[in-house]
């Protein structure tokens, strides 16, 4: 089995793809590795071996770069045995994608240590980075917890809060809280593995949970206030893109921002104010300035 160093031996559950569609450069994996963990498997959930149309992890790099094994499992009870063999000290679970069962969870003496993009309990469930955006937050955070049977709900070790601009595109804030993650990982994880840091539970009362986005909410509804639209096409970007037609062109629209006056490509909105679009990719085209759109397609408006 591989072995970076004398720290102890952990399971690494997830490819840190932490939004959808977004991109990740893994610094959680990679400072891991860096800081001389064994890290003696990768655990992927099967949807990404068998899928056509996924876009190759970028987990799996790392993974060929230090000959780490990945497993595949349709249900980690599949893989439980093989876990077992590994006899690791704990999990780290970013972007796993499917519950785990209590009955893996239990082969880590230490537990399975989930990273969680969000200010717990605020923002459980499987869209934070997505739902703060559109909810115009000014902060989030990342939460380091003990993962637990029910959905982002078990007690946490540590937060590090991240203050927002209100101008973050989805990956932008995906690749800051990953960064964040790391560095705050990379302080705590010796003090979890040692007992020193003890997990508090959240608040229940100030639960909130985050629903799953579907490509139809990408649908420009231009009966919503111009604020609002403006953090969809930020929280959409990659999927499920924000989409309309402007004249006889379909097009997704992947930069905007708010006016009060109408300029020449923008779309008048629900409260008043205008959405002025200032990028966009046409249907089977790639994304370009409103400038360039409006010079090849002005005569379809």
């Amino acid at each position: 089995m591989p072995h970076f160093g004398t720290k102890a031996r952990l399971i690494f559950f997830g490819n840190e793809r932490i939004a959808t569609a977004t991109t990740t450069t893994n610094p959680i994996l990679k400072m891991l590795i860096d800081e001389g963990y064994d890290v003696a498997a990768i655990v992927l959930h099967h949807t990404f071996a068998i899928s056509r149309n996924q876009r190759e992890l970028e987990v799996l790099n790392l993974a060929n770069a230090y000959d780490i094994p990945v497993h595949y499992p349709e249900k980690l009870s599949e893989l439980h045995d093989t876990l077992a063999a590994y006899q690791a000290d704990a999990g780290v679970l970013v972007a796993f994608g499917k519950l785990v069962p209590e009955s893996t969870i239990a082969l880590f003496p230490h537990g399975i240590i989930n990273i969680h993009p969000s200010a717990l309990p605020k923002h459980r469930g499987p869209t934070p980075v997505e739902s703060v955006i559109l909810d115009g937050s000014s902060e989030t955070a990342v939460s380091i917890m003990a993962l637990a049977r029910e959905m982002d709900a078990g007690p946490v070790y540590a937060q590090s809060p991240i203050q927002l601009t209100g101008a973050e595109s989805k990956q932008e804030l995906a690749g800051q809280l990953l960064e964040v993650s790391a560095k705050s990982l990379q302080a705590v994880l010796p003090q979890i593995l040692s007992g020193d840091c003890v997990a508090q539970p959240q608040d229940e009362d100030h639960a909130t949970y985050d629903e799953l986005i579907e490509k139809q909410d990408g649908i420009l509804d231009a009966t919503k206030p111009a604020a609002r639209l403006e953090r969809e096409v930020r929280a959409f970007l990659g999927w499920p893109g924000t989409r309309t037609s402007l004249g006889s062109v379909d097009v997704t629209i992947t930069k905007a921002h708010v006016s009060e006056i109408e300029s020449e490509l923008s779309i008048r909105c629900g409260d008043g104010n205008y959405l002025a679009i200032d990028m966009l990719k046409p249907a089977g085209k790639k994304e370009m300035p409103v400038q360039a759109f409006l010079a090849g397609y002005k005569h379809k408006l």
